[in-house]
């Protein structure tokens, strides 16, 4: 069957089930309702009691259109393992805050834990199994990288740093969303080129995402908590690592590398300077918050920024498309 049918039959049917399951989830979701932090910026406190952990909308649909439409091949079904065991870290994330009635969730130590578990088996699977060989692509270089025995250590920052980013981008109405949907946009191009037989399985991650934006755009009716938050990371940086291009999320998800660094450099200038900020709030879309400029407005151009960084990604792999 044509690719470039399943992968738009993928996105159709992802898009058609994620927009069906938000009239039949949202509202039993009403008892996990959002615990927005007290640290947070004061027009957030309106916002507690949305429903929470609509990942699950974004899961179901992703992975019925990934495996059917991805043929239950090799890769569909990493993929889809992977996005689910990084979401199940968030799901018991999520459990926590809302029946220990606890905003921070699991501790910090106890997520990391659990993403080095994830990772570490994904490390195994592709080395031993897949053997996918230690080799990366190099933006706008025509060639690879073999990082040898350097391989491992970078495999486990690109994915417990990826999935981490995206949960530290999930903080506005369709931003963590909006933003993945354009990278998942990038990198179903990629496939076509490098990993044909992905792309249904991107693209069933941009329908399932398009579909939740119908209820998490602003204002939002349902956030996509830790449950789904975690597994977007874990979805974007194994399709990075298995198409051999996580370099490229350094371009094409600039805004998770943004948000992340934020808050890297908040914390340890406070640190240093016993208690001095350089950013009014971090995440970096609270900075901008918090200088005035509506939570939507901020969305938007993240949206229009990322959109930006595709192109400029796509360019800094020209080699692949001849």
């Amino acid at each position: 069957m044509n690719n470039i049918f399943l992968t738009g039959a993928s996105l159709v049917t992802a898009y058609i089930i994620s927009a069906m399951l938000g009239p039949v989830v949202i509202p039993r979701l009403k008892n996990f309702g959002q615990n927005v932090r007290d640290d947070g910026p004061k027009s957030h406190l309106k916002k507690q009691g949305t429903p929470s952990m609509g990942g699950i909308m974004i899961l179901i649909a992703f992975v019925i259109s990934a495996l059917v439409f991805g043929r239950f091949s090799s890769d569909a079904i990493t993929i889809v393992v992977i996005t689910l065991a990084y979401g199940l870290v968030g799901f018991t994330d999520d459990y926590i805050k809302v029946v220990k009635k606890r905003s921070l969730g699991l501790r910090a130590w106890q997520k990391i834990v659990f993403q080095l578990v994830v990772t570490a088996c994904f490390y195994v699977y592709l080395i031993n199994i897949k053997k996918i060989g230690t080799d990366i692509y190099i933006p706008f270089y025509n060639g690879t990288l073999d990082l040898g025995i350097l391989y491992a250590p970078f495999l486990f920052f690109v994915m417990v740093g990826t999935v981490n980013a995206v949960n530290l981008t999930d903080g506005l109405d369709g931003l963590a969303s909006g933003v993945t949907v354009l990278v998942m946009m990038f990198f179903t191009a990629v496939c076509f080129a490098v990993c044909k037989g992905l792309s249904p399985v991107t693209s069933g991650a941009i329908g399932a995402l398009l579909g939740f934006l119908l209820f998490n755009s602003h204002p939002a009716k349902v956030f996509m908590g830790d449950t789904g938050s975690l597994a977007l990371g874990g979805l974007v940086a194994s399709v990075a690592v298995i198409t051999k291009m996580p370099l490229m999320l350094v371009i094409a998800g600039i805004i998770y590398v943004c948000e992340s660094v934020s808050v890297i450099l908040q914390v340890g200038y406070f640190k240093l300077t016993h208690g001095k900020r350089i950013f009014r709030m971090a995440p970096l879309h609270h900075h901008f918050e918090l200088g005035g400029m509506p939570g939507i407005k901020v969305v938007q151009l993240f949206w229009i920024f990322t959109a930006v960084a595709c192109v400029c990604a796509a360019l800094a792999c020209q080699y692949i498309w001849v």
